[in-house]
């Protein structure tokens, strides 16, 4: 697939899935596992949300 994710925004996914997981951590609940899935769209550098859209969040020289 065809990477449209930049770095900011992979950071930003990544902090984003970590905060959720913590939450589902503390108040003991089986939700936090949807933080993994902006973790794997930040590793993968593919966010499938994007594809239809045309959005792509990297520089020119992110390649």
């Amino acid at each position: 697939m065809k990477k449209n994710v930049g770095r900011t925004d992979q950071v930003i996914r990544i902090i984003f899935g970590i905060m959720i997981i913590a939450a589902g951590i503390i108040f003991k609940s089986w939700l936090g596992l949807f933080g993994i899935i902006p973790i794997i769209t930040a590793l993968t550098r593919t966010c499938g949300v994007y594809l239809p859209f045309g959005i792509d969040t990297r520089k020119k020289d992110d390649e």
